[in-house]
């Protein structure tokens, strides 16, 4: 095998995990709710995210929102990445979500955040 052959080779297998490590993992939970005062489109794309279909297009990097070992990536310290935070709605653990719903999202503990939240810290 040439070092052409061996680097295209490594480029194309890199590539194909960036892909496929780019997709958002993590799923909405039941206790999830949206606020009655968003607009119609962000409640059918919340609908349809909690319904199962992934979010695509452009999401919202929502903090305060999953529950523990359920976050997409950044779950503060002590932590490393996808479904490693340890409480539900960890404050400083994200999920994506549909772009628009996240400051429209209800949990149990308060609303979901784009930035990351002082509340549920382990």
């Amino acid at each position: 095998m040439t070092t052409k052959s061996t680097i295209a080779r490594a480029l194309l297998t890199g590539a194909a995990i960036a892909a496929m490590s780019s997709q958002a993992a993590a799923k909405p939970n039941s206790q999830l709710t949206i606020a009655d005062d968003a607009p119609e489109a962000v409640k059918a794309a919340f609908a349809q995210w909690m319904a199962g279909d992934s979010p695509s297009g452009r999401k919202d990097k929502c903090y305060g929102i999953a529950l523990a070992g359920e976050n997409d990536c950044a779950a503060g310290a002590g932590t490393s990445c996808e479904g490693t935070s340890t409480v539900d709605f960890q404050g400083n653990a994200w999920t994506h979500s549909p772009k628009g719903s996240c400051r429209f999202i209800v949990t149990p503990e308060g609303p979901g955040s784009t930035a990351a939240l002082d509340r549920n810290l382990p």
